[in-house]
């Protein structure tokens, strides 16, 4: 994928790592960027320090999601990039009601499922496209203290890896980005367990996770991981569930006490 030239949409983009995508993809030369963010006031500064198109956005509204396509494609041309950066998190279980659960899903795998509705017949048609969607080290592995997110990140790579699958023959790429412990408003909370486990994991910063996508993007590749070693847990993961699951345990209960 080659991003000089393209025309991007990146949600979530009013910060955090969706704003640090858009500087990288302005930095190396995007034809037409679309910041597109339900904080309208972010948006707005965001797209006038890179010179991009603003959107204030409910990605969970299929008939906003369909609009800003279509308005994009009318008038700065085709999507060649659609990175659905947005997402949201419920600390607790399965306590939480039905509204937090229905609000994480809702967010983290609808709202990707409307884009791609949308989007992957246009890139059929054209013989190509890429969906990057945002997931989290969460979606390969787990999160302590957060089931909803956990949850619905596992059901964002699962979605991204049928679409891979499923559509390659038409030229159709898929990333999938997967980072751990990232610097951003979503991290800034104290004393939540699932934010400690990232900080005790290690934090990067936005740009870092920018830098990778970048790379990752320019060599086509499904899995992007800013934390390499991500790769090594799911592994151990894989290779022995037991072991991993009683590692998680011993790791809740540290943070914990």
């Amino acid at each position: 994928m080659d991003t000089k030239g393209a025309t991007i949409v990146v949600t979530g983009a009013a910060s955090g790592i969706g704003r640090a995508m858009a500087q990288r993809f302005a930095a190396d030369g995007a034809g037409t960027l679309v910041i597109a963010d339900r904080d309208g006031d972010g948006a707005t500064a965001a797209a006038a320090e890179l010179g991009a198109r603003c959107e204030v956005l409910d990605i969970t509204d299929e008939s906003a999601v369909v609009d800003l396509i279509e308005r994009t494609e009318a008038e700065a041309g085709h999507i060649d990039l659609w990175c659905g950066n947005a997402g949201i998190a419920a600390n607790g279980g399965v306590e939480l009601d039905n509204d937090a659960w229905n609000a994480n899903w809702n967010v983290n795998v609808m709202a990707h499922v409307i884009a791609a509705r949308h989007l992957v017949p246009r890139w059929i048609e054209r013989g190509g496209g890429h969906l990057l969607l945002t997931a989290s080290a969460a979606g390969l592995l787990t999160n302590l203290g957060t089931a909803p997110y956990a949850v619905t990140k596992h059901g964002c790579v699962a979605l991204a890896e049928w679409i891979a699958i499923t559509y390659a023959e038409h030229g159709i790429g898929v990333s999938c980005l997967c980072p751990q412990g990232v610097r951003t408003p979503m991290t800034e909370a104290e004393g939540e367990l699932a934010i400690e486990v990232v900080r005790a994991m290690g934090m990067i910063e936005p740009s870092q996770v920018a830098e990778a996508v970048a790379i990752g993007l320019a060599n086509d590749d499904f899995l992007i991981l800013p934390h390499p070693e991500v790769a090594l847990y799911e592994q151990r993961r894989a290779g022995d569930r037991r072991r991993w699951l009683t590692g998680m345990q011993k790791l809740q209960a540290s943070l914990l006490s």
